[in-house]
């Protein structure tokens, strides 16, 4: 049996946060125009293109196809997210789907929404320090030589992106691009498994707790439709009503009229209005629905 429960602190985040958010305390006092361009064009790299785009949606669910000079190049995007390598994003994301909201999930709220935020992060586990967990559930990235030294060197884009930006406009545009950028994009991706899972609304019966949550979709460029996702995770497009805006499913659209993406995977109408919860008979209530305490067998 695969589980989580023995966990240890891991120092290296935890003097990680708090040296990021020690020096995003420097930003009221840093601001510049051009700084402020800076965090906006990284947020939209590192968060829209790296973490929303190649990490989630085409790495770890496959929702989309793509040249691989491209997948490659949206994977050096994600690691400036400093979330880690995309072999270990992606088996962890995927162990989150198959256990969502039971005893074994990563980063469940029903052990606190504190936990479900960042708390989770910030201790570690030998299951997944390992390379059987690694293989096992993102197995097509971990045979990939140039996956392997991408998530190997993944501290380096940070770094060089560091001195660009320094080039560019000295320390306030790292403070701003760097730093701070880093900061809002971890709380950002956080915010899905912790307010996405507790707040919103529920457009489908699934067998966790993942909401719809829209201030979440407008930070996070679409992944606040989490109950959307749960629902269809082979899906591309995660907002599926009219006024959900998905941008990295717009981006989406906007790299396959370039010929950069195809067999772009999204459920169909008909099928989505037929499995809302208003015409179906599921359990609501968290406590209830099927699933919980479930756990991965080997």
């Amino acid at each position: 049996m695969i589980t989580l429960k023995k966990r240890y602190i891991h120092i290296g985040p935890i003097t990680g946060l708090v040296f990021l958010h020690t020096v995003s305390l420097l930003a009221p006092f840093t601001f510049t125009w051009k700084a402020l361009a800076a965090f906006c064009a990284t947020y939209w790299i590192a968060t829209g293109w790296g973490v929303c785009l190649c990490y989630h949606r085409l790495l770890t669910h496959r929702s989309f196809q793509c040249p691989k000079w491209l997948e490659y190049f949206f994977t050096v995007c994600g690691v400036l997210s400093c979330q880690g390598g995309a072999i270990n994003w992606v088996a962890t994301h995927r162990y989150h789907h198959a256990t969502s909201d039971t005893e074994n999930d990563p980063h469940s709220p029903r052990r606190g929404f504190s936990w479900a935020h960042m708390l989770w992060f910030l201790k570690s586990s030998p299951v997944w320090d390992s390379d059987h967990f690694r293989a096992r559930y993102a197995p097509e990235i971990y045979k990939d030589p140039v996956h392997r030294v991408i998530n190997h060197y993944e501290w380096a884009a940070p770094w060089a992106l560091g001195f660009l930006l320094y080039y560019w406009g000295s320390w306030p545009c790292v403070i701003w691009g760097l730093f701070l950028r880093t900061t809002v994009t971890l709380h950002v991706t956080w915010l899905t498994n912790s307010a996405a899972h507790r707040w919103g609304y529920q457009t489908y019966a699934t067998k966790d707790d993942s909401t719809n949550l829209w201030w979440v979709a407008l930070l996070g460029f679409g992944e606040g439709w989490h109950n959307n996702h749960h629902a269809f995770q082979y899906s591309a497009r995660h907002g599926l009503r009219w006024w959900e805006l998905d941008m990295t499913y717009l981006f989406l659209r906007f790299l396959a009229f370039l010929g950069l993406a195809g067999a772009i995977q999204s459920p169909h109408p008909a099928l989505a209005s037929a499995m809302e919860i208003r015409n179906i008979t599921l359990p609501i209530n968290p406590a209830e629905k099927p699933g919980f305490g479930e756990s991965v067998a080997e």
